[in-house]
């Protein structure tokens, strides 16, 4: 099974390829099930077509569903819920503020995103493409696993003997609540199921990331920092796909200027997104809905090749510790120790090769490091980033 993620800003278009993609695939053969975690969805407005939190059938091949992010996070979480509320509740918060705390930013995002795992795991298709929210920050929280690991690996088992002994006790002399054997399972299963669906979307020859972004500055740099991100937690991403490009054939004096910023843009996207596969799609004249104007879209987008196979297999850069140094390694091949130049300018990384300049957006966790030194080995060049003095 192949699973494909697509995510961008919002409002650049993604919802719309994800389904021109699923829609590519079905038509092609594959077994394709297309699945929105957005809270805001749009993929029934794409198909034209109502959609539920079920699959429902769009065409031969294809079925798609709009995930309630809400009666999954009731589902999965609810006992959880309960007792933090009854919790909030004993210490003097009520009402909507104990039921709102209950629940940790992002969990409603985290629980949709949880179908994944179902899907791959029932065999009842060989593609998964995924509409993800706005951001990926859904994906950056999928990195909360190997946080929770250690704390479930070494306290939760002695946490919960603790109060398994010592319920009978406490239940008679406090009147705070205690959590039952239901609140440890519902948090054992939430950590067991993120878990699985995050060995699924990390396996490279599995999961792929496509990027849809706008020749636009802001779009564009919101799109190297979510790059960035899906990098730093292992996320592969196989392509790029420019929306809205203005076609030649408009001359119109009007949008002279237009071409010549998107031509800057396009330049700049290019030298970006080296590493992986960029394909464009024209600005259309019209509002592309419907299955009739999304395979339209598709044949554009795609051509001849086939949207299930991986656009690029390139690990632009790696991330990883060495002892209390983070070390950035960058693949340079070809490159001679001196014509390589690496400067630090506030949270980007400038990395020169020859008459080649690359800037990356650092992440948060890198920004607030220093740059300790710039090594060139066999062909990668190494970064280390050691702690702020």
């Amino acid at each position: 099974m192949r699973v494909l993620l697509v995510t961008g800003k919002g409002g650049v278009g993604k919802t719309t390829v994800a389904a021109a993609t699923a829609l590519k695939a079905a038509e092609l053969g594959y077994r394709t099930l297309v699945m929105s975690t957005d809270p805001a969805h749009s993929l029934a407005d794409a198909y034209d077509l109502p959609l539920g939190d079920q699959p429902q059938e769009v065409t031969k091949n294809l079925q798609a569903q709009q995930i309630d992010s809400q009666h999954r996070l009731e589902q999965d979480w609810g006992d959880v819920r309960e007792y933090l509320t009854d919790l909030f509740d004993w210490s003097g918060l009520r009402g909507i503020e104990a039921e709102e705390l209950s629940v940790f930013p992002g969990m409603d995002e985290l629980f949709a995103l949880s179908d994944i795992k179902d899907h791959a795991a029932s065999g009842k298709h060989d593609l998964l493409v995924v509409d993800c929210a706005p951001t990926a920050e859904t994906l950056r929280l999928l990195s909360l696993p190997e946080i929770l690991g250690w704390y479930m690996d070494k306290i939760f088992p002695v946490e919960r003997k603790l109060v398994r002994a010592m319920r009978p006790v406490l239940s008679r002399v406090v009147s705070m609540p205690i959590a039952g054997e239901e609140v440890f399972d519902a948090a054992e299963g939430f950590y067991g199921r993120i878990q699985g669906v995050r060995d699924i979307l990390t396996n490279p020859f599995v999961t792929s990331a496509r990027l849809v972004l706008t020749p636009e500055k802001m779009v564009i740099n919101e799109a190297r920092r979510t790059y960035t991100y899906l990098g730093l937690f292992g996320y592969a991403v196989d392509a790029v796909i420019v929306n809205r490009v203005l076609p030649e054939e408009i001359t119109d004096p009007y949008f002279k200027r237009w071409h010549e910023v998107q031509a800057e843009h396009l330049q700049s996207i290019e030298e970006g997104f080296a590493d992986v596969a960029i394909r464009q799609l024209r600005l259309f004249d019209e509002e592309m809905v419907g299955v009739p104007k999304l395979r339209l879209l598709a044949d554009e987008l795609y051509g001849d090749i086939d949207p299930v196979d991986r656009m690029s297999e390139s690990e632009p850069f790696q991330v990883h510790e060495d002892g209390s140094d983070v070390v950035l390694a960058i693949a340079v091949p070809f490159a001679e120790r001196g014509e390589v130049d690496v400067m630090r300018h506030g949270e980007e990384l400038i990395i020169t090769v020859g008459g080649y300049r690359r800037a990356f957006i650092l992440p948060d966790s890198l920004r607030r490091r220093q740059v300790r030194r710039a090594q060139l080995e066999e062909g990668s060049l190494r970064v280390t980033f050691g702690q702020s003095a």
